[in-house]
């Protein structure tokens, strides 16, 4: 009779011991699974990964260093050296590749319309400044850039663009960023676009011309806004605006 109850102490002892078991491993199993399940989604996701920003609008903006091609030459600058003017950061994926080109030589094509607004324009990618010379010394007709009227920012190390947050890890470049930062070096206004489409050099300028007009005059530009066109006082009325702006 001792006997047998210990065999029955014996078996609830082991039973308790294997539901615990169950218990612990069905626990664990759930939480390993939604561990794999959580990486399976970060891997689907990983093409259009980016770091997260430190621009962040009205604020200063992240300040960076970098060696530049500027008319055929290598030179370091510096956020800081466009203090005073306006500045166009346009952050573009690869040298000699596609949509690239069309973007900085339309740019480069309008800089004096930038120029007559106190802007300055950088491009910058994470090609070296090496690719940057041979990209600018390789004629338009043969696949290269030509010469552009602004510099092209080499960030080799992808610090300016993880700062910016449109470095793309698994891609190993950039989205197509573009950062208007004011004479004081406060981020005015970001355009992200993925990068099979190409930016408006219009509506970048007239952007520029609406933030400097603000600037001077305690008025408000409303949507669609150009140089001549009516604006808002933000003590105005909307109802007293509508009915003029409809004239």
């Amino acid at each position: 009779m001792l006997m047998l109850n210990q065999y029955r102490i014996n078996v609830t002892k082991y039973l308790i011991c294997m539901a615990m078991f169950m218990f612990l491993e069905f626990t664990l199993g759930h939480n390993k699974d939604s561990e794999v399940q959580g990486c399976k989604k970060a891997r689907l996701k990983e093409d259009t990964c980016v770091y997260s920003s430190m621009a962040k609008i009205s604020k200063p903006a992240p300040r960076w260093e970098g060696t530049a091609v500027i008319d055929g030459q290598f030179k370091t600058i510096k956020l800081s050296d466009f203090l005073g003017k306006y500045l166009i950061l346009l952050f573009y994926p690869l040298d000699f590749t596609f949509v690239c080109p069309t973007e900085i030589t339309a740019f480069s094509d309008r800089v004096e319309d930038f120029h007559a607004s106190n802007t300055e324009i950088v491009a910058c990618s994470v090609d070296s400044q090496f690719a940057h010379m041979a990209w600018i010394s390789t004629p338009r007709k043969q696949g290269g850039l030509g010469p552009v009227k602004f510099p092209l920012l080499s960030d080799a190390t992808h610090q300016i663009s993880k700062d910016y947050g449109v470095y793309m890890e698994e891609r190993g470049h950039t989205l197509r960023g573009l950062f208007i930062i004011d004479d004081k070096g406060v981020l005015r206004q970001i355009t992200i676009n993925d990068p099979p489409v190409g930016r408006s050099v219009d509506e970048t300028l007239r952007l520029i011309q609406a933030f400097r007009y603000t600037d001077i005059h305690e008025e408000v530009c409303p949507a669609g806004w150009k140089p001549g066109s009516k604006t808002i006082k933000p003590e105005e009325v909307l109802k007293e605006w509508w009915p003029r702006e409809e004239l």
